[in-house]
């Protein structure tokens, strides 16, 4: 079982997300923008394993909010989901080289899957 950070201003894509996740046996903390992610990280009674982060919210962004978190807590994987495969792939040098990117729409399983191997590696 992984702490899990979701960053997602979408609410129902928040909500599958956490859904899916839990029932895969995950401990999932939600937050609606980067801003609230990374006050999350940064008051955290225990460290997170994965950052899951939409690139394109209101406030502060995902790959902005990855940088961030990723100083407070080093040890953080970062994942991130967007809709905006383009704004991704131009951001990708700064993404860092563990992250990992999958595009909307997928499939929660394809989710599920892909985290686990993340947090695997």
């Amino acid at each position: 079982m992984a702490r899990i950070l979701i960053a997602e201003d979408d609410s129902s894509m928040r909500q599958f997300l956490a859904m899916a996740l839990r029932r895969a046996g995950h401990e999932v903390e939600l937050c609606e923008d980067g801003l609230a992610a990374l006050t999350a990280v940064q008051n955290a009674a225990a460290p997170y394993d994965l950052l899951l982060a939409d690139i394109v919210m209101p406030g502060m962004d995902g790959i902005e909010l990855s940088r961030k978190a990723s100083d407070l807590a080093p040890g953080l994987k970062v994942m991130f989901i967007t809709g905006f495969a383009g704004v991704a792939l131009a951001h990708q040098d700064s993404m860092g080289q563990d992250a990992k990117i999958m595009s909307k729409p997928f499939h929660l399983k394809d989710l599920v899957d892909q985290v686990e191997r993340l947090l695997a590696a």
